[in-house]
Protein backbone atom coordinates (compact mmCIF):
# COMPACT_ATOMS: atom_id res chain seq x y z
CA UNK A 1 0.00 0.00 0.00
CA UNK A 2 1.49 3.39 -0.97
CA UNK A 3 2.60 5.59 1.91
CA UNK A 4 3.51 9.30 1.95
CA UNK A 5 6.68 10.12 3.87
CA UNK A 6 8.50 13.35 4.53
CA UNK A 7 11.68 13.32 2.42
CA UNK A 8 14.79 12.15 4.30
CA UNK A 9 18.40 11.56 3.33
CA UNK A 10 17.89 7.78 3.46
CA UNK A 11 15.40 8.07 0.60
CA UNK A 12 18.33 9.02 -1.70
CA UNK A 13 18.86 5.67 -3.50
CA UNK A 14 15.14 5.13 -4.15
CA UNK A 15 14.61 8.76 -5.17
CA UNK A 16 17.52 8.68 -7.63
CA UNK A 17 16.20 5.41 -9.10
CA UNK A 18 12.73 7.01 -9.47
CA UNK A 19 14.17 10.04 -11.30
CA UNK A 20 16.33 7.90 -13.61
CA UNK A 21 13.61 5.34 -14.42
CA UNK A 22 11.07 8.04 -15.25
CA UNK A 23 13.31 10.62 -16.91
CA UNK A 24 11.97 10.16 -20.45
CA UNK A 25 8.38 9.86 -19.20
CA UNK A 26 8.64 13.13 -17.25
CA UNK A 27 10.41 14.92 -20.13
CA UNK A 28 7.36 14.31 -22.33
CA UNK A 29 5.28 16.71 -20.22
CA UNK A 30 7.68 18.77 -18.08
CA UNK A 31 11.21 20.08 -18.67
CA UNK A 32 14.02 17.55 -18.32
CA UNK A 33 16.21 18.07 -15.25
CA UNK A 34 19.35 17.71 -17.36
CA UNK A 35 22.46 15.60 -16.87
CA UNK A 36 23.86 17.92 -14.18
CA UNK A 37 20.95 17.02 -11.87
CA UNK A 38 21.95 13.35 -12.00
CA UNK A 39 25.68 14.06 -11.76
CA UNK A 40 25.15 16.30 -8.69
CA UNK A 41 22.23 14.41 -7.18
CA UNK A 42 23.75 14.09 -3.69
CA UNK A 43 24.47 17.83 -3.51
CA UNK A 44 20.99 18.61 -4.85
CA UNK A 45 19.39 16.40 -2.20
CA UNK A 46 21.39 18.05 0.60
CA UNK A 47 20.35 21.50 -0.69
CA UNK A 48 16.65 20.73 -0.74
CA UNK A 49 16.80 19.01 2.64
CA UNK A 50 18.43 22.19 4.02
CA UNK A 51 15.50 24.19 2.58
CA UNK A 52 13.14 21.77 4.30
CA UNK A 53 14.99 22.14 7.62
CA UNK A 54 14.61 25.92 7.27
CA UNK A 55 10.85 25.41 6.57
CA UNK A 56 11.21 27.00 3.12
CA UNK A 57 9.94 23.75 1.61
CA UNK A 58 8.02 20.64 2.67
CA UNK A 59 9.11 17.66 0.59
CA UNK A 60 7.46 14.25 0.39
CA UNK A 61 7.78 10.96 -1.41
CA UNK A 62 5.15 8.27 -1.85
CA UNK A 63 6.72 4.84 -1.47
CA UNK A 64 5.40 1.36 -2.05
CA UNK A 65 5.69 -1.53 0.41
CA UNK A 66 9.24 -2.29 -0.75
CA UNK A 67 10.37 1.34 -0.30
CA UNK A 68 10.46 2.20 -4.01
CA UNK A 69 9.47 5.79 -4.76
CA UNK A 70 6.22 6.04 -6.73
CA UNK A 71 5.89 9.82 -6.63
CA UNK A 72 7.14 13.13 -5.25
CA UNK A 73 4.81 15.77 -3.79
CA UNK A 74 6.41 19.02 -2.71
CA UNK A 75 5.48 22.39 -1.30
CA UNK A 76 8.13 24.95 -2.15
CA UNK A 77 8.58 28.73 -2.07
CA UNK A 78 6.96 28.68 1.38
CA UNK A 79 6.36 32.27 2.52
CA UNK A 80 3.62 34.39 4.06
CA UNK A 81 1.34 31.42 4.74
CA UNK A 82 1.39 30.04 1.21
CA UNK A 83 3.42 27.69 -0.96
CA UNK A 84 3.65 26.30 -4.47
CA UNK A 85 2.59 22.69 -5.01
CA UNK A 86 4.56 20.52 -7.42
CA UNK A 87 4.51 16.79 -8.04
CA UNK A 88 5.70 13.95 -10.26
CA UNK A 89 4.21 10.46 -10.44
CA UNK A 90 6.06 7.44 -11.85
CA UNK A 91 4.78 6.12 -15.13
CA UNK A 92 3.92 2.78 -13.52
CA UNK A 93 1.74 4.53 -10.90
CA UNK A 94 0.02 7.06 -13.19
CA UNK A 95 -3.71 6.93 -13.80
CA UNK A 96 -4.50 4.98 -10.62
CA UNK A 97 -5.76 7.81 -8.39
CA UNK A 98 -2.47 8.18 -6.53
CA UNK A 99 -1.99 11.85 -7.42
CA UNK A 100 -5.54 12.78 -6.44
CA UNK A 101 -5.22 11.05 -3.06
CA UNK A 102 -1.73 12.40 -2.34
CA UNK A 103 -2.61 16.00 -3.25
CA UNK A 104 -5.64 15.73 -0.95
CA UNK A 105 -3.38 14.51 1.84
CA UNK A 106 -0.78 17.19 1.19
CA UNK A 107 -3.45 19.92 1.32
CA UNK A 108 -4.49 18.65 4.76
CA UNK A 109 -0.85 18.61 5.90
CA UNK A 110 -0.25 22.09 4.51
CA UNK A 111 -3.05 23.49 6.68
CA UNK A 112 -2.63 21.47 9.84
CA UNK A 113 1.03 20.56 10.15
CA UNK A 114 2.66 23.39 8.20
CA UNK A 115 0.28 26.22 9.08
CA UNK A 116 -0.31 27.31 5.49
CA UNK A 117 -3.50 29.03 4.36
CA UNK A 118 -3.14 28.89 0.56
CA UNK A 119 -1.47 26.84 -2.16
CA UNK A 120 -0.62 27.73 -5.74
CA UNK A 121 0.11 25.45 -8.68
CA UNK A 122 0.42 25.56 -12.45
CA UNK A 123 -0.14 23.02 -15.20
CA UNK A 124 0.32 23.25 -18.94
CA UNK A 125 -2.91 23.36 -20.90
CA UNK A 126 -2.06 20.03 -22.55
CA UNK A 127 -1.55 18.27 -19.19
CA UNK A 128 -5.14 17.14 -18.62
CA UNK A 129 -4.13 14.73 -15.85
CA UNK A 130 -2.58 17.41 -13.64
CA UNK A 131 -5.39 19.86 -14.31
CA UNK A 132 -7.91 17.20 -13.27
CA UNK A 133 -6.00 16.32 -10.09
CA UNK A 134 -5.91 19.99 -9.10
CA UNK A 135 -9.61 20.53 -9.85
CA UNK A 136 -10.61 17.43 -7.86
CA UNK A 137 -8.73 18.87 -4.90
CA UNK A 138 -10.42 22.24 -4.89
CA UNK A 139 -7.88 24.27 -6.86
CA UNK A 140 -9.44 26.98 -8.99
CA UNK A 141 -8.07 28.43 -12.21
CA UNK A 142 -6.99 32.02 -11.52
CA UNK A 143 -5.28 32.93 -14.77
CA UNK A 144 -3.01 32.06 -17.63
CA UNK A 145 0.74 31.69 -17.51
CA UNK A 146 3.54 30.04 -19.40
CA UNK A 147 5.67 27.11 -18.26
CA UNK A 148 8.91 26.71 -20.15
CA UNK A 149 7.49 28.32 -23.27
CA UNK A 150 4.22 26.36 -23.18
CA UNK A 151 0.76 27.78 -22.41
CA UNK A 152 -0.36 26.95 -18.89
CA UNK A 153 -2.96 27.74 -16.27
CA UNK A 154 -2.37 29.11 -12.78
CA UNK A 155 -4.34 27.51 -9.93
CA UNK A 156 -4.93 28.50 -6.31
CA UNK A 157 -6.60 26.88 -3.34
CA UNK A 158 -7.40 28.40 0.02
CA UNK A 159 -6.92 26.03 2.94
CA UNK A 160 -9.01 25.69 6.08
CA UNK A 161 -7.67 27.55 9.12
CA UNK A 162 -4.94 25.84 11.12
CA UNK A 163 -6.16 24.21 14.28
CA UNK A 164 -8.34 21.61 12.63
CA UNK A 165 -7.45 18.00 13.38
CA UNK A 166 -3.68 17.75 13.78
CA UNK A 167 -2.09 14.87 11.84
CA UNK A 168 -0.69 12.00 13.80
CA UNK A 169 1.15 8.86 12.88
CA UNK A 170 1.87 7.68 9.35
CA UNK A 171 -0.02 8.33 6.18
CA UNK A 172 -1.37 5.78 3.82
CA UNK A 173 -2.43 6.87 0.37
CA UNK A 174 -5.19 4.58 -0.85
CA UNK A 175 -6.17 5.29 -4.46
CA UNK A 176 -9.28 3.67 -5.81
CA UNK A 177 -11.81 4.02 -8.60
CA UNK A 178 -15.35 5.25 -8.23
CA UNK A 179 -18.20 3.17 -9.61
CA UNK A 180 -18.26 5.37 -12.74
CA UNK A 181 -14.61 4.48 -13.49
CA UNK A 182 -13.22 7.90 -12.59
CA UNK A 183 -10.23 8.11 -10.29
CA UNK A 184 -10.85 8.78 -6.65
CA UNK A 185 -8.77 8.40 -3.55
CA UNK A 186 -8.89 8.36 0.20
CA UNK A 187 -6.30 8.74 2.89
CA UNK A 188 -5.96 7.14 6.26
CA UNK A 189 -3.85 9.00 8.79
CA UNK A 190 -1.43 11.81 8.08
CA UNK A 191 2.27 12.23 8.65
CA UNK A 192 3.48 14.64 11.29
CA UNK A 193 6.19 17.22 11.06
Amino acid sequence: MPRMERLRLDHAPALLAFERENRAYFAASIPDRGDVFFERFDAFLREILAEQAARQAHLHVVVDGAGAVLARFNLFDVADGSAVLGYRVAERAAGQGLATAAVRELCALAASAYGLNALRAAATTDNAGSRTVLARNGFLVVGDTELNGRPALRFERELPPAGSARPAGGATVVPDRRADGQESGSTAGLIGD
